[in-house]
C-alpha cells in the first residue's frame, strides 16, 4: 500500500506539471518545441544534481526558458504608467478614480499619494493607507456629488457601464450616464483622465465591452461641460504607445486600440 500511494502521488504531480505546461502554452501541442525544451529541462536537472542540488519535486515550466523578462506593452501597461506619471506631475489636491485596475493604475498612484476608488463591485481591504474605497454605481446621478475633486481618472472602465458584466444594471446608455456624472464630479479647472477601447466605429461586444470611434467622446461633451482636450495618446493594435497625437490630422488606424484622453474643465 505505501508503494501504491507513492506511485499515485508521483502520477498526480506529473499530471499537475503537465497541466501547468498546457495552460502556459494555451493548450496547443508543439511537438518540436516540446522535444527541444524537454531535453533542456532534463539536461538542466542532471547538471543541477551533479552540482550537489537536491530535487524534492518535479514541476517543469518549459516556456520560461525563452520568454522575455516581462510584459512592457499593451493597453494597461501604457495607460496605467502614463496617467500615473501625469498625476504625479500635476499633484492635485484630491484624486478620485472610477473603476480602473487596482493592481495596476491604482497601485501606481498609491505609491506616491492618496487615491479614492469608486467601483460598482466590492473590494476587500487593501491594507494600504493611501487607498480608500467606496462602492457605488456611477450611472446613478445620486452617487455623483458635484465639483468634489480637482482630478479624476476612469481608465478602461467606461466601456463596461450598463452591460451587466460586473453586476451593474443593464443600460444601453450606461456609458453616457457615467460620463455625465464623472464630468459633474470634476471641479472647475480640474483634470479628467479617461480611456477606453477605440476602433473603426462604435461597437457593442456584449457583454464584454464597447469600442468607440476615436472622435465619439466629443459627441458626449456639451458646451456647459467646458471641457477642452489637453492631450490625446493611444495604444495601437500592436500594443505600442503613441504620445500627444493630433486627433484631427493623425487619426489612429486601429481595430482595437486604447484611446487615452486628458481634458481640462474651464
Amino acid at each position: 500500500m505505501p508503494l501504491l500511494k507513492s506511485i499515485q502521488k508521483r502520477l498526480k504531480r506529473l499530471s499537475l506539471a503537465s497541466g501547468a505546461m498546457l495552460l502556459r502554452w494555451g493548450g496547443q501541442p508543439r511537438p518540436a518545441a516540446d522535444n527541444r525544451l524537454n531535453q533542456r529541462y532534463n539536461d538542466d536537472m542532471k547538471r543541477f544534481q551533479e552540482l550537489g542540488g537536491v530535487i524534492t519535486h518535479h514541476f517543469p515550466i518549459l516556456s520560461d526558458y525563452e520568454d522575455q523578462a516581462g510584459t512592457a506593452t499593451g493597453h494597461y501597461f501604457h495607460q496605467d504608467l502614463l496617467v500615473a506619471s501625469l498625476i504625479h506631475q500635476n499633484n492635485p489636491q484630491r484624486h478620485i478614480d472610477i473603476g480602473s485596475r487596482v493592481d495596476g493604475f491604482v497601485a501606481h498612484v498609491a505609491s506616491f499619494r492618496k487615491i479614492e476608488v469608486i467601483d460598482v463591485r466590492d473590494l476587500s481591504d487593501t491594507g494600504h493607507e493611501n487607498i480608500s474605497f467606496i462602492k457605488a454605481n456611477l450611472m446613478d446621478e445620486a452617487n455623483a456629488q458635484e465639483g468634489i475633486a480637482d482630478s479624476i481618472s476612469c481608465l478602461h472602465a467606461l466601456e463596461h457601464f450598463g452591460l451587466g458584466r460586473y453586476g451593474d444594471p443593464l443600460d444601453p446608455a450606461g456609458h453616457l450616464k457615467g460620463f455625465r456624472n464623472i464630468v459633474r464630479m470634476l471641479k472647475p479647472s480640474g483634470t479628467l483622465h479617461i480611456s477606453f477601447p477605440i476602433g473603426k466605429g462604435n461597437e457593442v461586444h456584449f457583454n464584454a465591452h464597447r469600442v468607440f470611434d476615436p472622435l465619439e467622446i466629443f459627441n458626449w461633451i456639451t458646451p456647459a461641460d467646458q471641457l477642452s482636450l489637453l492631450r490625446f495618446d493611444y495604444v495601437d493594435d500592436r500594443g505600442d504607445l503613441h504620445k500627444q497625437v493630433d486627433l484631427q490630422s493623425d487619426r489612429p488606424d486601429v481595430s482595437y486600440g486604447c484611446g487615452i484622453y486628458t481634458f481640462k474643465k474651464a
